[in-house]
């Protein structure tokens, strides 16, 4: 398994970008908006040598208010290689996937505390397989 990066949801895109790579000297290494679902993903690395993990930072356009406490941070993630025994491994030691990988592709659980965490099949999707391409989602993730 390999660490992938970490989510922060930000108010003032701006003043997140001046934080992160002006003052602590990250770099913005790709930026996707998408005008349908009103945000965008930034990511953010330090560019040191083996050090691959990553900020996320997402920012939903319409937001009015500045997030509270916990709601600004969104999940770890993580790639595995085998998305469907991943899961299945958790769930027999009694964790709730929470998001299913009907896809093949991605999924989320929740730690004991609470903090999301987004699974990632490494490389490409695998294909959809029974009883996850059927399973509903089960609270929030």
């Amino acid at each position: 398994m390999r660490f992938l990066h970490s989510m922060i949801r930000v108010y003032d895109v701006d003043a997140a970008l001046h934080f992160f790579c002006d003052l602590l000297g990250l770099e913005q290494v790709r930026r996707s908006d998408y005008e349908s679902g009103r945000f965008s993903l930034i990511f953010l690395q330090t560019g040191e040598d083996g050090d691959n993990a990553q900020i996320e930072l997402t920012w939903n356009w319409d937001q009015e208010e500045p997030y509270t406490s916990g709601r600004n941070f969104g999940h770890l993630a993580f790639a595995v290689d085998d998305i469907y025994a991943t899961c299945q491994h958790l769930q027999d030691h009694g964790v709730t996937i929470n998001r299913p990988p009907r896809d093949g592709r991605m999924a989320f659980v929740r730690s004991p505390d609470g903090i999301s965490v987004e699974l990632l099949q490494r490389g490409g999707a695998l294909p959809p397989q029974e009883p996850w391409a059927s399973m509903g989602n089960t609270g929030s993730w």
